[in-house]
C-alpha cells in the first residue's frame, strides 16, 4: 500500500522523501505554496531529480500536491476567482514536474446558493484546465462547513459531468470530511463505497486523506484528529486499510504532529500492520 502524511517539502523534495522514508512513509502530500497566501518557491530541477531518484529506489508511491486554501472557485469576486484560476492552472504546470497528483478545494459559493457555486466552480476547472498540462487534479470532497461546494456525491458527480476534459479529473476522498458530511463509513464503510461507485464510479477515486474525526456523523464540520482520538476510532481504521478499494492509492495522513513526526510514524506502522 502507499501510506504517508502531509509533511513540508522546506528544506526541498529529497529532504522531504528521505524524512517519509524514515517514519515508514512510501508518499507523502505538500502543499504548492504558502497555504494561506499566493507565493510559491521555485522549483530546483537538481533537487527534484535526486528525489526522483530516491523515489525510486524507495518504491514510493504517487506524491500527492495539496493546493492553498486561498483559492476559491466558487467566488463570486471576479478579482478572487481569477486568482483561483490562475493559480490552480500554475500548481498543475508545478504538480506535473514534481510528478504528483493535484488536491483542490472546490471553492465555497458564499451565499450565492448551491447552483450558482456549482456553475461557478465548472467554470473555473475548464479555465484552468484548458492549457496546463496534462496530470490529474482531484477534487476533494467536503464536510458541507458554511457554503462548501463537493460535500455530496451527487455534488462531485455534477462538478466532473461539467468538465471537458473529463480524462483530467479525478476524487479525493477524506474520511474525516466524509463522516462530517453525514455519511456513515464507520458502521457501514462498504455501503458509503458502493454509493461513491454508482453516483461517481470508484474508477475516479485517486487518493484517501485518512484522519479521525473531532465531531460526530453530519456535524459539517471539518476538524482532523490523531487516530484513535475522533468519534471514527482505530478499529475503523484496521477496516480501512483492510479494504481492497484503497489498495493501490495513496493513502494520505493529515492528522496533528509534532516536529519529530512521532505521531505519524507511530499511525504509519499501525496502518501499514493492519493493512496485511
Amino acid at each position: 500500500m502507499f501510506i504517508g502524511a502531509h509533511l513540508s517539502i522546506s528544506k526541498g523534495f529529497k529532504a522531504t522523501v528521505m524524512l517519509a522514508h524514515e517514519i515508514g512513509a512510501n508518499t507523502f502530500q505538500f502543499f504548492t505554496r504558502n497555504p494561506r497566501g499566493s507565493k510559491a518557491k521555485a522549483l530546483d530541477d537538481k533537487d527534484l531529480a535526486d528525489s526522483m531518484s530516491l523515489r525510486r529506489e524507495y518504491g514510493f508511491g504517487p506524491l500527492v500536491a495539496h493546493t492553498p486554501y486561498t483559492i476559491n472557485l466558487g467566488a463570486s469576486n471576479p478579482d478572487t476567482w481569477e486568482f483561483a484560476v490562475s493559480t490552480l492552472k500554475d500548481d498543475l504546470i508545478r504538480a506535473e514536474k514534481v510528478g504528483a497528483l493535484l488536491v483542490v478545494h472546490p471553492g465555497s459559493h458564499g451565499g450565492q446558493g448551491i447552483e450558482y457555486g456549482l456553475s461557478r466552480v465548472v467554470d473555473g476547472l475548464n479555465r484552468a484546465l484548458a492549457d496546463s498540462g496534462e496530470n490529474l487534479l482531484l477534487l476533494e470532497a467536503m464536510s458541507g462547513q458554511g457554503n462548501e461546494v463537493g460535500s455530496t456525491f451527487e455534488e462531485l458527480n455534477q462538478l466532473m459531468q461539467g468538465v471537458k476534459k473529463r480524462g483530467r479529473v479525478g476524487i479525493a476522498l477524506d474520511t474525516c470530511h466524509l463522516y462530517g458530511a453525514g455519511y456513515d463509513l464507520k458502521n457501514d464503510l462498504d455501503g458509503v463505497l458502493a454509493s461513491f461507485d454508482r453516483k461517481i464510479g470508484l474508477k475516479y477515486l485517486h487518493a484517501l486523506h485518512i484522519n479521525d474525526s473531532e465531531t460526530m456523523l453530519g456535524s459539517h464540520r471539518d476538524r482532523h484528529a490523531n487516530l484513535g482520538n475522533g468519534s471514527l476510532g482505530m478499529e475503523f481504521f484496521a477496516k480501512v486499510v483492510k479494504n481492497p478499494v484503497f489498495k493501490q492509492i495513496p493513502l494520505i495522513l493529515e492528522t496533528p504532529d509534532d516536529s519529530e513526526q512521532s505521531h505519524h510514524k507511530r499511525e504509519i506502522e499501525f496502518l501499514k500492520k493492519n493493512s496485511r
